[in-house]
């Protein structure tokens, strides 16, 4: 089974404050042309994203020098709430290689205002020991895995080679489960991409 963790993006998606706007404008029409077309701007960080070492640290890996397997792992949900416990992600069960997805409930909230304005970060602890474990990827249902100055979070994370998606979607439905993450984003040389997030779900 699989079950789709990303958000959709159009005109409307939400965009982290001081973000320029998604905008799709059609250059094709069937009625005009035969066909449709659609030009698109979009925020390397909009949407469902992932975060490449580029993003915060200086000559870090652009997304396209990513190894590919680093994108797919096994997957493992933490349900945070509104508070990260430190202990209580040391007993997850984490090993290296891992994909791990932080639940918050936050998804719930994606149009409103709040989503970018109250939500639960995970303290620098957690980050340097998720490092020191070698996951591949941290996720989160919130628009940033930061909200101090100078995103102390992404750097930990970032320098460590753990990327990061932002603005997950469905977390809630992986509760109990066993399932591997599929987080491929366009191929860009760029800091970050838009990633469509899939997670395959056993049964």
């Amino acid at each position: 089974m699989l079950l789709d963790l990303s958000v959709t993006l159009n005109s409307q998606t939400p965009v982290y404050p001081g973000d320029p706007p998604v905008k799709i404008a059609p250059v094709g029409a069937i009625e005009r042309d035969g066909w449709n077309d659609h030009l698109v701007s979009v925020n390397t960080h909009a949407g469902t994203h992932i975060d490449a070492p580029l993003h915060m640290i200086a000559n870090g890996k652009t997304l396209d020098r990513v190894p590919l397997e680093q994108f797919v792992g096994r997957g493992r949900l933490i349900e945070v709430g509104k508070s990260f416990s430190l202990e209580e992600v040391q007993q997850a069960n984490i090993q290296a290689g891992d994909i791990i997805l932080f639940g918050t409930g936050m998804s719930e909230q994606y149009h409103e205002s709040i989503y970018f304005e109250a939500y639960p970060v995970m303290p620098t602890e957690i980050a340097h020991w998720l490092v020191e474990q070698k996951v591949k990827m941290v996720g989160v249902d919130t628009g940033s895995v930061d909200n101090a100055d100078g995103f102390p979070i992404h750097k930990i994370l970032l320098a460590g080679g753990v990327l990061i998606i932002e603005n997950l979607t469905n977390l809630d439905q992986l509760a109990g489960k066993e399932f591997t993450v599929y987080a491929l984003p366009i191929k860009l040389d760029l800091d970050g991409a838009p990633a469509r997030v899939v997670a395959e779900i056993k049964t």
